[in-house]
């Protein structure tokens, strides 16, 4: 029977995780992944995406000389994102003694479950600032000891609150203002919203909306793709829903399910991305390019390793990534809250 660290040693880890697909996170779509060797970043604020065009010259005329825009940066750090798991004294003892193959086989699958467990954890956390960072325009952190706030730079006239579950509402026309507020601030037209499935279904029930597309004297209920095509004719964007969420482990040991994206957001955006995912460089992965047979081209966005400790004995599987999400394009978007 293989050992722990037999199982788990540093290379075995690497492909593993190397060949290991994790489900892909929705708002990885709008927010790629990339790798980076930094620690501290260097955000764009307030950038301006459209194309600045040259000029015409006459022959024998100096050239126009370029200049820099003068957009903002800030400077942030990525953050640290670890979780670890222990493997106690009964099944380190179950695992290297096994009674029988079967249970051999069920010891190895629940410690490559602890692996695949953990890895999602990281990504988990990563996904939740990319949900915090679409929906609000920022990102607070206050961690274990890790305190942040960025501000991605949302302008003031780009978030508005609208009245959409009581009252007599004016869906459309304040969909149709808010492209207005994109258009002539930017030049870009957005072409989608995300928002929850709870404001969506307030504009499915809408009557205007429904007597608009089916006309005066239909009862007819709206579905999600008659909506997107009727607002497609009107020149407004598509719309589409995310709902998932993630737990959190409380001091007191206890789960608390949480939102990834803010259910009374809904924000308007342009095609593209929207920004990155940045993963940096741990600690744990420096020390793992000096291990022999590690290819540092392999080593993926988060880096599992296993530890012992001696009293009580036990083994520990962590996974650690430093990440952060960036937002240049926060000026173009716009951010409505619906009540």
């Amino acid at each position: 029977m293989p050992t722990v660290e037999e199982l788990l040693n540093h290379k075995e880890l690497v492909d593993y995780t190397k060949n290991r697909q994790p489900q892909k996170k929705v708002l990885e779509e709008l927010f790629p992944s990339r790798k980076t060797e930094a620690l501290e970043i260097k955000m764009i604020k307030g950038a301006n995406n459209l194309p600045v065009s040259a000029s015409i010259h006459a022959f024998d005329t100096e050239t126009e000389i370029d200049q820099r825009e003068g957009a903002g940066y800030d400077t942030a750090e990525l953050a640290l994102i670890k979780r670890k798991r222990k493997l106690s004294e009964k099944e380190i003892i179950r695992l290297e003694s096994p009674r029988s193959d079967a249970e051999e086989r069920e010891a190895i699958g629940r410690i490559y479950n602890d692996v695949d467990d953990l890895q999602d954890s990281v990504l988990t956390r990563a996904e939740a600032m990319r949900g915090e960072a679409l929906s609000t325009g920022k990102l607070v952190i206050n961690e274990n000891g890790y305190k942040t706030e960025i501000d991605y730079g949302v302008p003031a006239n780009h978030r508005q609150t609208f009245t959409w579950s009581s009252g007599d509402p004016d869906i459309l026309g304040n969909m149709d203002s808010a492209v207005d507020r994109i258009v002539t601030d930017t030049g870009f037209t957005p072409t989608r919203v995300l928002t929850s499935k709870k404001n969506l279904n307030i504009i499915l029930k809408d009557e205007k909306i429904r007597k608009a597309v089916f006309g005066v004297n239909s009862d007819r209920l709206l579905s999600r793709q008659e909506l997107n095509t009727f607002l497609q004719t009107q020149g407004l964007p598509r719309i589409a829903s995310y709902d998932a969420k993630y737990r959190l482990l409380l001091k007191s040991g206890k789960y608390e399910a949480r939102r990834y994206f803010t259910e009374s957001a809904f924000v308007f955006m342009p095609d593209g991305d929207m920004g990155e995912t940045l993963f940096g460089l741990t600690a744990e992965e420096l020390e793992l390019r000096k291990k022999e047979g590690v290819d540092i081209s392999e080593i993926g966005n988060v880096v599992i390793e296993q530890y012992a400790t001696n009293d009580p004995v036990a083994k520990w599987i962590k996974a650690v990534a430093t990440a952060l999400v960036t937002f240049p394009c926060a000026g173009e978007v716009y951010i409505a809250t619906i009540k």
